[in-house]
């Protein structure tokens, strides 16, 4: 049996006794891609799902959770302008003390007044793709619903994996 059969035996294993979808995440983002040739992003809030084409033919897809009411996910044809591989919104996160104990949390910098001798630490977002100012898709957060301020939350595995195939440029459609 070569390596990757032995790999695919023990993942079958893996996901068919945990029943986890972390773990079929990590293995489905880890399989080569059959297809190669330029690649897109499509993402359909109805289904919250996101998937990654490449010439065409889709490579993969993830669960997502996109904007709640009052912060909707724009809709539309876009493109990658920028990749940041720890990104922190500039935006949403937490006041923070000077030995780094969160003073006051899930804080919107815009809005929410900053305690004496504190300092905003935005919320991390890994893997962030962005494709409108503001907008992107990044690890988070799935509570199995739209909950975010607008971006697309995925988990690790599928964020990293989409970021490693996007590139500057990148198509990236939102459908309703």
């Amino acid at each position: 049996m070569n390596r990757l059969s032995q790999f695919s035996a023990f993942c079958a294993t893996l996901m068919i006794g945990s029943g986890c979808s972390t773990v079929t995440d990590m293995v489905t983002s880890n399989i080569p891609e059959g297809h190669s040739g330029r690649p897109s992003i499509v993402v359909s809030l109805r289904a919250q799902e996101a998937y990654l084409y490449r010439a065409g033919h889709r490579t993969a897809s993830s669960r997502i959770s996109s904007g709640r009411e009052g912060y909707r996910t724009p809709v539309g044809r876009f493109q990658v302008i920028r990749k940041d591989e720890d990104h922190r919104s500039s935006v949403y996160g937490d006041y923070v003390d000077d030995s780094g104990r969160v003073v006051k949390a899930n804080v919107d910098s815009r809005r929410d007044s900053k305690p004496a001798h504190s300092h905003f630490v935005g919320a991390p977002m890994p893997y962030f793709l962005e494709f409108s100012p503001g907008y992107g898709l990044h690890q988070g957060y799935l509570p199995g619903e739209p909950a975010s301020h607008g971006c697309i939350r995925m988990p690790y595995w599928k964020a990293r994996q989409f970021y490693g195939a996007a590139h500057l440029g990148t198509l990236v459609v939102i459908k309703p």
